[in-house]
């Protein structure tokens, strides 16, 4: 079986830590250790921009794939061919930009979504990262739901509970970490809810806040929208909620640096409305740490019991679930523990052959027709 691969988020430095780059990245990776004997080509862009992207997705890329006599075309990200000769398997994560109306953009990009919308209902197959994904796929796309295969995503082994003293130490030094606190990594869009994530310390901030100061991956001056669709700052959300005091910005956090972070912190606190899978939460908790945030969308299905999930805008009960989670160390050790064995159940290994199954049904119907 020979497999071409859609390399765009694969062949660049600047695109390799996408979302959609290490996805594919680790799939190939593991690919090649479970079913060394299928042929993976990753087929590259020749030029770089809006049009070349959709000139590669619709045209270089189908072509490239009969050209080599490819038995699968694999799109690695939300961006099948209209037409192709080679049977399409094309992974959605999620459909956000149609679900989410402030992700829509503008009449390119509405143009785009368009597009890929409706090439989807020519794919072979789709993989998504969700039960919930799935469900919004079909609620939204025109495709059958036997088509439709949830394989969820995993987290690197270097996201561990064992991550060296001294790695830990550096990260602290770096970044000028409190001795302990509490964790927030994952973005600041607008469905990340950014105003609760800071409403949850004005709840709790008096009594954990000073042993257990709010982290925020990110820089003061960050743009985030409040709830009424005003404009601030990071800096200016926090200084209006009068939480200033125990919260700490760290600015943007190198990939390299981001389990020691994890591994150095008491919880992890995510309250995003709406995700398709949720890599921050599961990273957290294969290092030991208790997930404390929202119950929407995807993030119970990855969290499951290894975490105090509450209504993604209850800012109170989340601060409640988080005092308990700190300072309460039975119920922080048995969090810890269910976060480990939950995170062990997400591989690459498991991502891989669970992929390689869906490719090889489709090569199998391909055959017998």
């Amino acid at each position: 079986m020979k497999i071409a691969v859609n390399a765009w988020f694969l062949d660049s430095p600047e695109t390799q830590t996408t979302g959609s780059g290490q996805y594919a990245a680790q799939l190939l990776a593991a690919l090649k250790v479970v079913a060394p004997e299928v042929q993976v080509e990753c087929v590259s862009p020749r030029r770089r921009g809006d049009w070349a992207k959709l000139q590669f997705e619709q045209v270089e890329f189908p072509r490239a794939a009969r050209r080599m006599n490819a038995d699968i075309a694999f799109v690695p990200y939300w961006a099948p061919p209209l037409r192709s000769e080679v049977p399409v398997v094309v992974t959605i994560h999620d459909v956000i930009p149609i679900t989410l109306p402030a992700y829509r953009g503008g009449p390119l990009q509405r143009a785009y979504a368009s597009l890929v919308r409706a090439s989807s209902t020519n794919a072979t197959a789709l993989l998504t990262d969700s039960e919930f994904s799935k469900a919004d796929i079909l609620k939204y796309l025109d495709v059958d739901a036997a088509r439709v295969t949830v394989v969820p995503l995993a987290v690197e082994p270097r996201f561990t509970p064992n991550v060296p003293d001294e790695d830990v130490m550096r990260a602290r030094e770096r970044y000028s970490l409190p001795d302990s606190y509490v964790l927030y990594l994952g973005g600041f869009d607008a469905r990340k809810n950014i105003e609760t994530l800071m409403q949850v310390y004005v709840w709790c901030g008096e009594s954990i806040g000073e042993e257990y100061p709010l982290v925020i991956s990110g820089e003061p001056s960050t743009p985030v929208l409040t709830d009424g669709g005003e404009r601030l700052s990071l800096a200016e959300m926090a200084e209006r909620l009068e939480i200033s005091d125990v919260v700490r910005f760290i600015g943007r956090v190198a990939e390299e640096d981001k389990p020691a972070l994890y591994a150095g912190a008491r919880c992890f606190l995510f309250p995003s409305t709406y995700e398709g899978f949720g890599l921050p939460p599961l990273e957290a908790m294969a290092c030991g740490v208790p997930v404390v945030g929202s119950n929407a969308a995807s993030i119970s299905e990855v969290v499951g019991n290894a975490g105090m999930l509450v209504e993604p805008k209850d800012a109170r009960r989340m601060a409640g679930a988080l005092i308990a989670a700190c300072i309460e160390d039975d119920l922080h050790e048995r969090l810890r523990q269910r976060a480990l064995l939950r995170a062990a159940q997400f591989t690459w290994e498991r991502t891989a052959v669970e992929t390689l199954a869906v490719f090889r049904r489709v090569y199998e119907q391909r055959n017998r027709k």
